[in-house]
């Protein structure tokens, strides 16, 4: 079976069996090729390589300047790829001797609640057809602590106005429900009852679509995409004042950060997310180090 048969093998398990999001297997298909290029260029196949010749790779790849995150990555992706090799065509396992680096967990950017309010208020004031939609998907957004790729491609079968939940179709064809408070609610209704089957009117003609918050590209209606969005946050930023560093995925790490403030648990936190270990939600405990000791000197009996 030659290597190209075994990629292409190896890429339909992650789609089928393993299910992973688009961008991971995008991600991984690219570290795959830039593994079998090197492979190439020291002459040596799939059933020839050595663990050795992977540590080469690895070599290679840090002199190139690339960062330990980076680096994580594609050992994590070539770990995963001569694990199926082995599983599937009983080739040697020769991943096994890889180490992950050690990565430094950064702190997520997030906006506080001051800040979310002036970028809610900048929202408030575009009243187009396309302010308005921009705006529901905002609120949204921020209310459901969804990432933007996961708004942007909500239908509206997704949204359940007698249970008050959103079901949101997450990472690697997985949902969840989030709830959904009323005020949110009201706006989605007003938004569905009037903006949205205007802007579904182009050139006379009343197009369909499944998508909550279409745009018009191409002569079709299509979902939001995430650089439109971001364009379009970066300018609502701007008018509000707020020069922070900002992103879609700030309003997520926002809502994480006002929600453990104000009591949530993380395990709470974990469902809502959408995270599948309770560990990737436990950065967000950095709130406690501020907000911790203001809540012991207000409230200790002693202080």
């Amino acid at each position: 079976m030659t290597d190209q048969t075994l990629v292409t093998r190896f890429e339909s398990y992650l789609l089928t069996e393993r299910r992973v999001a688009r961008n991971t297997f995008e991600a991984y298909k690219s570290d795959i090729e830039q593994l079998m290029s090197f492979f190439a260029s020291i002459q040596k196949n799939l059933q020839t390589v050595t663990s050795q010749d992977l540590k080469d790779f690895l070599k290679f790849l840090k002199e190139s300047g690339i960062t330990a995150r980076s680096m994580a990555r594609k050992i994590s992706c070539i770990k995963t790829f001569f694990g199926f090799l082995h599983d599937h065509y009983d080739m040697k396992k020769i991943s096994d001797q890889l180490i992950l680096p050690k990565l430094e967990r950064k702190l997520p950017h997030h906006l506080n609640e001051e800040d979310i309010q002036k970028l809610l208020n900048s929202a408030d004031k575009d009243n187009s057809l396309t302010g308005i939609r921009n705006k529901v998907m905002l609120y949204l957004l921020y209310v459901s602590g969804a990432r933007v790729s996961e708004i942007a491609n909500l239908k509206l079968s997704n949204v359940d106005f007698s249970s008050k939940f959103l079901l949101i179709p997450g990472k690697g064809s997985k949902e969840r429900m989030v709830p959904v408070h009323e005020h949110m609610l009201s706006l989605l209704r007003l938004y569905l009852d009037n903006a949205f089957p205007a802007l579904l009117i182009k050139e006379n003609q009343r197009l369909n679509t499944e998508f909550l918050f279409p745009t018009y590209y191409n002569k079709q209606l299509r979902p939001m995409t995430r650089q439109l969005f971001w364009m379009y946050l970066k300018k609502i930023a701007a008018d509000a004042g707020i020069k922070k560093e900002l992103s879609p995925h700030t309003l997520r790490h926002s809502l994480a950060t006002h929600l453990l403030k104000n009591g949530a648990d993380l395990r709470s936190l974990q469902l809502l997310l959408g995270h599948e270990q309770l560990t990737t939600v436990q950065i967000y405990t950095h709130v406690e180090t501020s907000h911790l000791r203001k809540v012991y000197d207000d409230k200790h009996p002693r202080s």
